[in-house]
């Protein structure tokens, strides 16, 4: 092989590796969290979590290898074009198809691992996690079990606990509520002080069955017809199997249907089995039997387009190789997610539709090809578009446009500084300052549009289907994705943070400026004070942001998400709530949970209201109100009972039998506004706003744990971008003279790393294992630490 060859081979894939691994970190990290949170509660062994991640990946890795492929060619090349070295390589007697027949060994190598991938590992991965997620499931739903909230995903049953202790394949709860819903009207009661929860065993009759031992409890029932009629027992022990219902979502990782299971040839056989009776399912098959080879040969048609624009971008360099990179990914996914769309909808062959978008890009290929090689204008319209964007993007994040330079000083954020020293007589920024903010400023700006544009991106492709599906008017999608960036901005800014500093202190120990400044006396802690004061500025602008503008635009943008996939709108004042907990009462007095078939909020009237009283200690049922109606009645500051009655027990007995027409229980003390709580993500209210609501919710006696965690996140969150600069700094001094590609994957690992620790510590104060102020503080504490160390070891 060559020396041209290895070095074109080496650019390229070193370009394709960090972009494919960019794009799959994007991907896979949405269902990190979930899946540590598995390891948290020991509802799933390490083992487990590993073959979940292993099980995963195989899916995602079908859509970024080809975008691998892409930005490996386009910024490889692009960065071989602006460095003049192409032109002395054509010069040298290369021609457009030797540049096509080096960079196809890439997308060779790429095809067959990507067909290897799509029509081995992605089917045996699908089936794979389908089969331990059904192994899953009853452990999942005992250890999803909260203390204190009614965990109603059993089929006709809601459960209810005052305290759980989570074991190794069981769970222990203390004062358990069980009612069977079979008849709804006149629920079958069972209370417990305890109950030893053990998960079915996999691949067993009873994998989908948890086994409740409960130990020193009662039972009750009431007739529908007789409300003289009441039956009570008690008993030491008693075993009750119930059986666990999935959730609406259970699928693990990115999958739609088992379809993704189905092996090739049985993707075949099915296909043919029902082409005869039903041909929208046939359909289907002969879809995802296409896309099964579509997606790897997009390897080789990515190329004919990314060669002659990845050669033809000079003047552009790698700015232009990552615009035309941008606009080709979405260009090729929108075309063939609208393919699969009308493919389904039976407006395209299920060939055409999966195949479309390559062949219209091998089509364009192709022509830009012979542009290159015999000359003409669709090439040069093509990479002049590319530059035009390119300079475009940066000369409006950098500043440095045809502006005048006083128009653009009253813009500069490091201008205002400088004018603030002035007033206030303080040394910064002196003008070195002014260059290393800038410098930065400008990286971060590049980097922040850069991953925003990715996710608002990956974030189309997801919608396409319901887009098409339920016809969503293109200015609903528009409205939602301009409202999901600030969203994004909020959530990346701390990656976008730690690139920058990398890039820009790589950059400035790769030109030697740095080596220049440190030899006029300037200390290393001086050279880095203004990134750091910046990144203190993007902190506190992160906190403020969170606290004005950011809880109404994601509930704004939640609205436009039902639209697109046509769900009724999300509302959080739970009218259908039917069970609710009671205040939280002084030692000695009785609990209380609350069963209404309809609660009236503007008459604040109930219906078919009953009323459980529980002894504190042993959790044993002490009363029972039920009335055919309920009102409140402001005169009397209480609640109104209509047509019921109420029993007390003592035992196994009935105590006492009081029928009313009306009456009144003074001792129930909650008031209206109590049973009208809402139910709100913590990211749909700021700081204040989520104390306030957790302080509402702790009187009423609800679990607040994981909105606790939320809470202290929400300081600790927006400081970790200035502990991801701390931590930044000694590994881009650290690079030498290795580009800013070194930086940018070093910057996906030490991300990588954090929001692994961030989301262990996360799912451990979930689950009350760690308070939510360790839970929330402990990964900016680690890892500032860490950055500290490494930077006071640094050579200043």
């Amino acid at each position: 092989m060559r020396i041209i060859t290895r070095y074109i081979l080496r650019e390229v894939t070193s370009h394709a590796l960090l972009g494919g691994a960019l794009f799959t970190f994007i991907i896979f990290m949405r269902d990190l969290g979930k899946i540590l949170e598995f390891v948290v509660r020991d509802s799933a062994s390490v083992g487990d979590v590993a073959r979940i991640i292993a099980y995963t990946l195989p899916n995602a890795l079908v859509v970024t290898i080809p975008m691998a492929v892409l930005v490996g060619i386009l910024l490889g090349l692009s960065r071989l074009a602006a460095d003049s070295e192409i032109t002395a390589m054509r010069a040298s007697g290369m021609g457009a198809i030797d540049f096509v027949r080096i960079v196809s060994i890439v997308s060779t190598i790429a095809l067959f691992l990507g067909l290897f991938n799509s029509l081995y590992l992605a089917p045996h991965a699908a089936a794979g996690l389908i089969t331990l997620g059904e192994s899953l499931k009853s452990s999942q739903a005992s250890f999803e079990v909260q203390p204190r909230v009614f965990y109603e995903e059993f089929k006709d049953r809601v459960l209810y606990i005052q305290d759980v202790s989570p074991a190794s394949g069981a769970a222990l709860w203390h004062h358990v509520f069980l009612a069977d819903l079979t008849e709804p009207a006149n629920p079958h009661i069972t209370t417990a002080e305890q109950a030893v929860v053990v998960n079915g065993t996999p691949n067993t009759p009873d994998a989908q069955t948890i086994r409740l031992h409960l130990i020193d409890g009662g039972e009750h029932d009431t007739s529908s017809t007789d409300p003289n009629q009441y039956n009570i027992s008690t008993f030491n022990t008693t075993d009750v199997p119930i059986e666990t219902e999935a959730p609406e979502d259970t699928h693990l990782g990115r999958m739609n249907t088992p379809i993704q299971a189905l092996s090739l040839p049985e993707l075949w056989r099915a296909a043919k089995s029902v082409s005869s009776t039903n041909g929208r399912e046939a359909t289907v098959y002969r879809i995802e039997f296409n896309k099964r080879f579509s997606y790897p040969f997009a390897c080789l048609v990515l190329m004919l387009v990314g060669v002659p624009l990845g050669i033809s971008s000079k003047r552009g360099g790698k700015s232009t190789g990552f615009v035309l990179t941008i606009l080709l990914v979405f260009t090729y996914y929108f075309l063939s997610s609208v393919g699969v769309a009308f493919a389904q909808s039976g407006k395209l062959s299920p060939f055409l539709g999966v195949w479309g978008a390559n062949l219209l890009f091998a089509t364009a290929g192709a022509i830009l090809l012979y542009q290159m090689s015999r000359g003409g204008i669709a090439l040069s319209i093509f990479s002049t578009i590319g530059v035009k964007l390119g300079n475009l993007v940066t000369r409006l994040l950098s500043g440095n446009g045809s502006d005048s330079g006083s128009t653009r000083s009253t813009h500069d954020v490091a201008t205002l500084l400088r004018k603030l020293r002035g007033v206030i007589r303080i040394q910064f920024p002196l003008l070195l300052d002014d260059y290393v903010m800038r410098e930065y400023a400008t990286n971060f700006a590049i980097v922040l549009s850069s991953f925003s544009t990715l996710f608002l991106i990956f974030t189309f492709f997801e919608l396409i289907g319901p887009i098409f599906k339920n016809r969503t008017p293109l200015i609903v999608v528009g409205e939602y994705l301009i409202t999901l960036i600030p969203y994004i901005l909020y959530n990346i800014t701390p990656l976008c943070g730690l690139v920058a500093v990398l890039v820009t202190f790589g950059a400035l120990n790769r030109t030697s400026e740095l080596t220049a400044m440190k030899s006029s006396g300037i200390s290393l802690y001086r050279i880095i004070a203004p990134v750091l004061f910046v990144t203190l500025l993007i902190s506190a602008g992160l906190f403020l942001f969170d606290e004005v503008y950011l809880p109404s635009a994601n509930r704004r943008q939640e609205a436009l998400l039902s639209v697109i996939k046509d769900k009724p709108t999300q509302t959080f004042s739970r009218p259908d709530r039917q069970w609710i907990s009671g205040q939280t009462t002084k030692n000695g007095e009785p609990a209380r949970i609350f069963y209404y078939q309809y609660f009236n909020a503007e008459k604040d009237t109930f219906a078919n209201l009953t009323v459980f009283e529980f002894d504190p200690a042993t959790f044993s049922l002490h009363r029972r109100i039920f009335a055919a109606s309920a009102r409140w009645d402001p005169q009397v500051d209480n609640w109104v009972f209509d047509n019921g009655w109420q029993r007390t027990f003592a035992g196994e007995t009935i105590a006492s039998y009081q029928p009313f027409t009306v009456s009144t229980f003074p001792e129930i003390k909650e008031q209206p506004s109590y049973f009208k709580k809402e139910d709100l993500p913590s990211q749909e209210m700021s700081y204040n706003e989520l104390s306030h609501y957790i302080a509402d919710l702790k009187q009423s006696g609800f679990e607040t744990q994981r909105l606790s965690v939320q809470l202290n996140k929400k300081i600790a969150y927006p400081l970790i971008t200035l502990v991801m600069a701390i931590l930044a700094i000694p590994f881009a001094l650290s690079m030498g003279k290795k580009g800013s590609l070194t930086g940018i994957a070093t910057a996906i690992g030490l991300a990588i790393t954090y929001w692994v620790i961030a989301l262990i510590f996360e799912s451990f104060g979930n689950v009350n294992h760690l308070p939510a102020v360790l839970a929330a503080w402990t990964p900016d504490v680690l890892f500032g630490i860490a950055g500290t160390y490494l930077l006071l070891r640094t050579p200043t």
